[in-house]
């Protein structure tokens, strides 16, 4: 099976040896986003606009994939903070409608360049 590189320029570039996702058939195999600004490369303030942010870098990396969130089907969220799992499904709610993807959310110590939050996914695409 062939390997597809997708890639937005309306999501942070990638910082590292990694593309912001994969398409292998139907299925996307989206890399981690952290609340980057895609125009600056630097982290937006706050942890609910830090959230926005990643949903907002999700969203434009499955629509360079050529879906949307609505096709996401698993989503990991990792926090350095679980006491902000609340804002999360809030901000979450504006994003996503039911049947609403399968979802792991995973406390760790820390994250790149100091985000509060970080998010990976994977898309089945029609």
């Amino acid at each position: 099976m062939s390997k597809t590189v997708i890639h937005s320029d309306n999501a942070p570039a990638a910082i590292g040896t990694y593309s912001q996702a994969i398409k292998a058939g139907n299925t996307v195999y989206m890399s981690g986003q952290i609340p980057l600004d895609p125009k600056t490369m630097e982290l937006v303030e706050g942890f609910e606009a830090q959230t926005v942010q990643v949903f907002e870098n999700l969203k434009a990396v499955a629509e360079a994939a050529g879906g949307s969130l609505k096709d996401i089907v698993k989503l990991n969220i990792f926090l350095t903070d679980l006491g902000n799992f609340a804002t999360v499904n809030e901000v979450m709610s504006r994003y996503f409608q039911q049947p609403y993807p399968a979802r792991a959310a995973i406390g760790i110590a820390a994250l790149p360049k100091g985000a509060q939050v970080e998010m990976d996914a994977v898309l089945v695409l029609e």
